[in-house]
């Protein structure tokens, strides 16, 4: 898998460009970007339970989930209760979530899955008698937990009509990747918005649904791709170089952005790993670049463009004025941090995951994608809720503007 290649700064115009993005900032201008990084999504839940107990009736107009991050999106924007009470379920959602809630992790189907990797793999192309691989675990109970948790009507989330309807939403974001095209396709659920296009990008208008919140989360390989339509998605992240983006598009002037990603310092050595590095560290590396690190790029480019706003004159600037940006990330290390609980994992995964190395390393941040344990995942919340409590002047400033 390799990086997506960082686009140029898009030019100053973009917002003009869509009509929802013409309105002036106030107080529903608000959005709320949730990103990836599969169970660290839980940190995002700690965070929102710190502003839902100072604000429980705020409801942000605009809403973006990648990944993992969908899920927390979808529930936030389909919620019929305050913003308090939305949070309170998500808190129970996570708090309670174990590993069989996600993927079946009885070893004869991770054998099987395993076997036919191997014969996919050893077949060497040959179609007669193949069996068709998907992912590398079964995730039919992660969708049977969703539809529990979402409440679909017909496979749609209608919930999120509803909360539209009474103006509590504007609109609702969710990325994917597209397997068939190899573009970014964010399906967008509002009122008075208008899709629009930027290279390898594209929104769609949709009614949301679970199949949409599986195919945002559909980590590539391990989950299973999910079919919309005619085509296949996976995993938001993977191509999403631009996160902030849509909710810009949409019209939000400030941006409440929530980051799963430790901020070391440049050139901090925050594995330990001095021998030939493990697998399972090559694929957290890998996959924080791919889902973790691009919140950090846009939000330097919207920086970059705020500075250059300010720099102008009023009458230069064509309308637009400097966007907001409060990114909140973790204050702890969460993939060290995961290395403390995956003995408690079932026997079946914690075989595969120390077959990949997790031992050999102390950080190994592809072992907290998938780490759904309840004590780490209630460990992330309260991380979250202490972090939020530590920025809580920076925050209600930032809500109170």
């Amino acid at each position: 898998m390799s990086r997506p290649e960082p686009e140029p700064l898009e030019p100053l115009d973009r917002l003009q460009a869509v009509p929802g993005a013409a309105r002036s900032g106030g107080p529903n201008d608000l959005g709320l970007v949730m990103g990836g990084g599969g169970a660290r999504a839980a940190y995002q839940v700690g965070f929102l339970r710190h502003v839902a107990k100072h604000w429980p009736k705020l409801h942000p107009p605009y809403i973006h989930g990648i990944s993992a991050g969908a899920i927390n999106a979808a529930l936030l924007a389909s919620h019929h209760g305050t913003f308090l009470q939305a949070v309170d379920e998500l808190s129970h959602l996570w708090g309670d979530l174990t590993a069989d809630h996600v993927f079946r992790v009885d070893p004869a189907s991770l054998a099987m899955n395993s076997v036919r990797w191997l014969r996919q793999l050893g077949g060497g192309g040959l179609r007669g008698g193949r069996i068709q691989v998907k992912g590398l675990v079964d995730t039919s109970p992660l969708r049977a937990h969703l539809t529990e948790s979402l409440h679909p009507v017909g496979g749609e989330l209608t919930g999120i009509r509803y909360n539209l309807e009474h103006g509590r939403l504007r609109a609702l974001a969710i990325s994917t990747t597209s397997y068939s095209t190899g573009e970014s396709v964010t399906w967008l659920q509002g009122t008075d918005v208008e899709p629009w296009k930027r290279p390898k990008r594209i929104t769609v208008e949709a009614k949301i649904s679970v199949e949409h919140i599986m195919a945002s989360a559909a980590l590539p390989l391990l989950f299973p791709a999910v079919q919309l339509g005619t085509a296949w998605y996976g995993d938001g992240g993977i191509r999403l170089t631009a996160p902030l983006s849509p909710v810009l598009h949409l019209g939000a002037r400030r941006i409440m952005a929530i980051s799963n990603r430790f901020a070391r310092e440049p050139g901090a050595i925050g594995s330990e790993v001095y021998a030939y590095p493990p697998p399972a560290q090559v694929a957290g590396v890998l996959l924080n670049a791919v889902f973790l690190d691009l919140l950090d790029n846009d939000a330097l480019r919207l920086e970059r463009l705020n500075r250059l706003l300010a720099a102008l004159p009023p009458e230069e600037r064509h309308g637009l004025e400097p966007v907001k940006l409060l990114v909140l990330r973790p204050s702890v290390d969460l993939g060290r941090l995961a290395s403390q609980f995956e003995a408690r994992l079932p026997r079946s995964i914690r075989f595969l995951t120390r077959g990949l190395g997790t031992r050999e390393t102390k950080s190994p941040d592809v072992l907290s994608l998938i780490l759904f344990q309840p004590d780490y995942l209630r460990a992330l919340m309260e991380i979250g809720e202490q972090d939020a409590e530590a920025r809580a002047d920076e925050i209600e400033a930032f809500l109170a503007d």
